[in-house]
């Protein structure tokens, strides 16, 4: 039977050499039948004070926790390292790349959340997480549910921010059934869209934020040029560029 595995990692920066502190997982065998995992671990790496700021984990938090490799849901998470079953995160390559650091070689079938919401909710100007729980009113059913699991949910928290992706996932199903009404599997389809570059409508940054992406190609293709050439962007902000530079 398919297994759906949904997981959030905390960590000490967000920088090549920073190292996972924290999973928050959640491992859907059927409705009735829901795994949770939410453990600290230990690393050599120092905690960034940015990254404190953020997920509120201090170095004695962590100081006598395991390390990564003695974790519960490390090890499930290589024991159900097949096709069949779906991983899913929100900005699912960088806790996928947090995990490779630890020697995973992923073998999953893979959704990202973000990237889904990106192509099923073009118009939302923004696709953080904690965003879409508030503009989607994910946080009106949060309470029934994180107390029907045994689950506390707070922000930027790694098994709070699982409870909240169970919650989007549900939603993006339900976006997925209506738009791709054709497919017969929406966990496929989202798989599908996990993989297919986004086409950016409007910029969210810089001088031209709020700006039509098509109009600015028209007005300034000058600026999109030294964006490429200047900028560390995203595969979606890539992929956008390109399509309008032709």
């Amino acid at each position: 039977m398919t297994k759906y595995i949904l997981f959030d990692t905390e960590t000490t920066g967000n920088q090549e050499h920073d190292r996972i502190i924290q999973i928050g997982a959640m491992i859907v065998h059927s409705k009735d039948e829901i795994e949770f995992y939410d453990e600290l671990c230990s690393t050599d790496v120092s905690i960034s004070i940015e990254a404190m700021e953020v997920h509120n984990i201090t170095p004695d938090v962590i100081e006598n926790q395991p390390p990564y490799a003695e974790l519960i849901f490390a090890k499930k998470l290589e024991e159900l390292n097949q096709k069949e079953n779906y991983l899913i995160a929100h900005n699912i390559n960088f806790d996928l790349d947090m995990v490779k650091k630890e020697g995973f070689e992923n073998h999953y079938t893979l959704i990202d959340t973000l990237r889904c919401a990106k192509h099923l909710l073009p118009d939302s100007p923004y696709h953080r997480l904690q965003y879409l729980r508030y503009s989607l009113e994910l946080y009106q059913t949060e309470g029934a549910e994180s107390a029907k699991l045994g689950v506390t949910i707070k922000a930027h928290d790694a098994i709070g921010d699982v409870l909240v992706m169970k919650l989007l996932l549900s939603k993006l199903v339900a976006l997925a059934k209506e738009q791709f009404p054709e497919d017969k599997n929406p966990m496929q389809t989202l798989a599908k869209l996990t993989q297919t570059p986004v086409l950016m409508k409007t910029f969210k940054f810089g001088k031209h934020k709020g700006k039509e992406v098509v109009d600015v190609a028209k007005e300034d293709a000058g600026y999109l040029k030294w964006m490429q050439g200047n900028m560390d962007l995203d595969e979606d902000m890539t992929f956008t560029l390109n399509y309008y530079l032709g």
